[in-house]
């Protein structure tokens, strides 16, 4: 691992991981600099901090730097990776650099198709709760914590194990969750079996001594448990009799959750949260079970538990207007939706749901095909968004408008731009319905623009 000391230029600065390096740096006492194309919360956060931020990629913004980070959107024709490479300077990866960063620490690192930022952030709040001071990176903003990251004074960190271009591998936790592995990233990786191989991979990244905890409801991560059950201490978690941590006596509501925890077959305690839905369940338990091997007292997650918010985007509310309540979710994937829009039915069961769903990238679309049509159950009605392209160019027959022509149920209309979303969506909106924008892209900012609308 290359030594990192300031001054460090990070290349796409405004992203989740690469804000949360900066602000990692920055805390330890770096020097730090960056551009962005974007500006957003996270730059205005990171330029509070004394951190500069260049609004272009320019050769010349790299000025006294001795290291330079370059999110993986930015290949070697980046004028200021390019420069990096003339001047002979190291050229890190987000991988290598988090890693690094987590030298000397107790890793806690959650891994998982879907999940995996809703447990990081709540393993990381019960444990700040409890006095331990983590580290953190999350691949999202914590309405908790205040953010995605901190460099904290305790022994452990907590970081989100991201599996996109197999960043985690260059992870060796100490604990490891894997909340479940259904086939994603196959523009990554090309088969469902490529993709959970990179999870055995990182289970098998665990240190000597280290515990997995696998999600025991999904096959995937079963198999994967499985598969390291002799070289590696593996615990189960879950709604089933068989799982080392069970959730019993689950009862779903319009304002949450509550279950009692057992391990091995006893009882621990009961937990009650805000968040709905049976995954969120499964989350909260994986955190709880962590934590307690951490040796956090039961009393101590409980409280976290029951006060816990959640990630921004995950199920937030943005707002009421016209009667209509707007709900923001992040899910980009169609078991991330079934399992969104069954915790929706479960908090509105007698209002109308509409969704606007905006695809995230056209390969996710191709290769989940027959999961993308059959993925609605729950909503009224939907609108389909132009795809949110992120680093692809167009596959023919795979848009969003043929989604939309090909989604049976609900009604479906494809909106080319968040102006056509947002009079599609008023349109359908009556008072009492709930509209949840739908999406990792920028779906997210249809929201406040519906209420706009409404108002």
């Amino acid at each position: 691992m290359t030594e990192i000391r300031g001054p460090v230029h990070i290349v796409g600065i405004g992203g989740m991981h690469m804000s949360a390096i900066a602000l990692l740096l920055r805390e330890r006492g770096e020097e730090v600099q960056g551009s962005d194309l974007e500006a957003s919360d996270l730059t205005r956060n990171l330029q509070e901090m004394g951190v500069t931020v260049f609004p272009e990629h320019a050769a010349e913004n790299l000025g006294e730097a001795q290291c330079v980070v370059a999110t993986a959107a930015v290949g070697d024709d980046n004028p200021e990776v390019a420069e990096a490479r003339r001047r002979g300077l190291p050229v890190l990866g987000r991988p290598e650099v988090v890693a690094g960063l987590m030298e000397g620490k107790r890793v806690v690192a959650v891994a998982g198709s879907h999940g995996k930022t809703t447990t990081s952030s709540l393993v990381a709040f019960i444990l700040s709760r409890a006095g331990r001071q983590p580290m953190y990176l999350l691949g999202g903003e914590s309405r908790d914590l205040g953010g995605n990251a901190s460099w904290g004074g305790g022994d452990i960190c907590v970081v989100e194990a991201d599996e996109y271009q197999r960043a985690f591998h260059a992870y060796d936790p100490d604990v490891a969750v894997i909340t479940n592995v259904d086939a994603d990233h196959l523009d990554v990786y090309g088969t469902p079996e490529a993709y959970e191989e990179a999870f055995l991979t990182f289970a098998r990244r665990l240190r000597e001594g280290g515990r997995l905890l696998a999600g025991g409801g999904n096959a995937g991560s079963r198999r994967v448990a499985e598969a390291v059950a002799e070289e590696t201490a593996v615990e189960t978690y879950g709604l089933d009799a068989d799982c080392t941590w069970q959730a019993t006596d689950v009862a779903l509501g319009e304002t949450g959750a509550s279950f009692i925890v057992k391990r091995l077959g006893e009882s621990l305690g009961e937990l009650t949260i805000a968040l709905p839905g049976e995954y969120a369940v499964e989350n909260t338990l994986a955190a709880a079970a962590v934590c307690l091997g951490e040796g956090t007292p039961f009393a101590a997650i409980r409280d976290a538990a029951a006060c816990f918010q959640g990630a921004k985007r995950r199920f937030e509310r943005v707002g009421e207007a016209g009667g209509v309540l707007v709900i923001d979710e992040y899910a980009h994937h169609p078991s991330e939706v079934r399992a969104v829009l069954g915790a929706a039915r479960t908090r509105f069961p007698k209002r109308r749901l509409i969704g606007i769903h905006q695809p995230h990238t056209y390969s996710r679309i191709a290769y989940l095909w027959e999961a993308w049509l059959e993925c609605w159950e729950g909503l009224d009605e939907l609108v389909i968004l132009e795809t949110y392209a992120a680093r692809e160019t167009p596959l023919e027959g795979r848009s969003a408008a043929d989604l939309a022509r090909n989604i049976a149920r609900p009604a479906a209309s494809y909106a080319p731009d968040f102006a056509a979303a947002v009079e599609q969506a008023a349109a359908l909106s009556r008072p009492g319905d709930v509209v949840m924008t739908i999406g990792a892209g920028s779906v997210t900012e249809v929201g406040p623009l519906l209420l706009e609308a409404l108002s």
